[in-house]
């Protein structure tokens, strides 16, 4: 099992400290450097930006928004990544929320699996350089009627295929991934609750002819690194709340829905009452204890150590962790707790 490290969001003033992290996971031999983007940084600028501070370490969007960017223009950016990093760069797509889609920007949040099939499509089609045509429900180039021609990128990749991860959470979402994509990006995994997802991945890659072999399976899993389990689920809390509870719609959160599906429907749904009520302590309160330790990395580096071989045993191959602690030394200690526990050499 490979090792990533993922930065989440740029611009929430630690900057300086998510380049230290990707700059120290580059030293200690990480596989790779994720980003993501929602309605404030762009996670290709910040990626463009730690590739050229670091030597070897892939970059990684986690994820590109598909509503943000027509498929053609993330093919150009997919393309321009690459050729910047000397082939290090790795496509992570997701269809985002409704109310990022349709309140930020302007697009509709019908029909996602199907506009993420055709999307993805596109860029392939466009990243291997052929002339870009394509009929779907969806997608329609060029536009016909119309002046548009059948146009080719100009730029030549590093690579002939860039790998393409889907963000995925609802089980059809997660067979579309496993049918269409090189790997998988996962949110709140637990390898005690994996195989019902594992299995809905191993169906779309049957549907395509192929086996897990050389699929990506890559959670982003939070760590503390705190002998007292309670003390460091504490710092966890903040973030399992929003997702669960402010993610979304009382009637659309996937992140509520997964949580359910793991167990927690009562939690669940009194993590989201309370979080809607705008009573945010209160939410992160009610968030079990059971549920993030379940979903994250924590205790004194043997705990650690042993949670890590239980993802590697639930079928993750690239374990991405995300270091909550107060100071920078401690989330870079983290860092390096997690390479010595995975064995990383650097």
């Amino acid at each position: 099992m490979k090792l990533g490290v993922n930065l989440g969001y740029w611009g929430a003033g630690n900057d300086s400290d998510n380049l230290a992290l990707a700059r120290e996971a580059d030293k200690l031999g990480y596989a790779v450097c994720w980003a993501a983007e929602a309605y404030g940084s762009d996670a290709a600028t910040v990626l463009a930006w730690v590739a050229a501070q670091t030597e070897r370490i892939d970059i990684g969007s986690a994820v590109f928004q598909i509503p943000a960017r027509t498929p053609a223009m993330t093919a150009m950016t997919a393309a321009t990544l690459d050729s910047l990093s000397g082939g290090r760069f790795r496509l992570g797509l997701g269809v985002s929320g409704p109310q990022v889609s349709e309140g930020w920007h302007g697009v509709r949040f019908a029909a996602p699996l199907g506009r993420t099939r055709e999307y993805v499509d596109i860029v392939n089609l466009a990243l291997s350089r052929g002339r870009l045509e394509y009929h779907g429900k969806h997608f329609e180039l060029p536009l016909p009627d119309g002046p548009g021609k059948r146009l080719q990128l100009t730029v030549h990749p590093v690579r002939e295929h860039i790998p393409v991860y889907l963000a995925a959470v609802g089980p059809k979402n997660l067979e579309l991934a496993g049918e269409i994509a090189d790997g998988w990006l996962a949110v709140f995994f637990s390898p005690q609750f994996a195989d019902d997802q594992l299995a809905a991945i191993r169906a779309g890659r049957e549907k395509a002819g192929k086996t897990l072999d050389g699929f990506d399976i890559v959670p982003t899993v939070p760590i503390v690194v705190d002998e007292d389990v309670e003390s460091a689920a504490e710092l966890v809390r903040w973030y399992a709340a929003l997702y669960i509870g402010g993610m979304g719609s009382r009637e659309q959160n996937f992140y509520n829905q997964l949580a359910c599906r793991m167990g927690f429907e009562k939690e669940a749904a009194r993590v989201q009452e309370l979080y809607l009520a705008r009573e945010h302590r209160n939410a992160a309160a009610a968030v079990p204890l059971e549920f993030i330790d379940a979903t994250s990395l924590l205790g004194s580096p043997e705990r650690i150590a042993r949670r890590m071989g239980e993802f590697a045993d639930a079928g993750v191959t690239t374990l991405s962790v995300t270091p909550f602690a107060a100071t920078l030394d401690a989330r870079l200690a983290a860092l390096a707790t997690a390479a010595q526990a995975g064995g990383v050499q650097a």
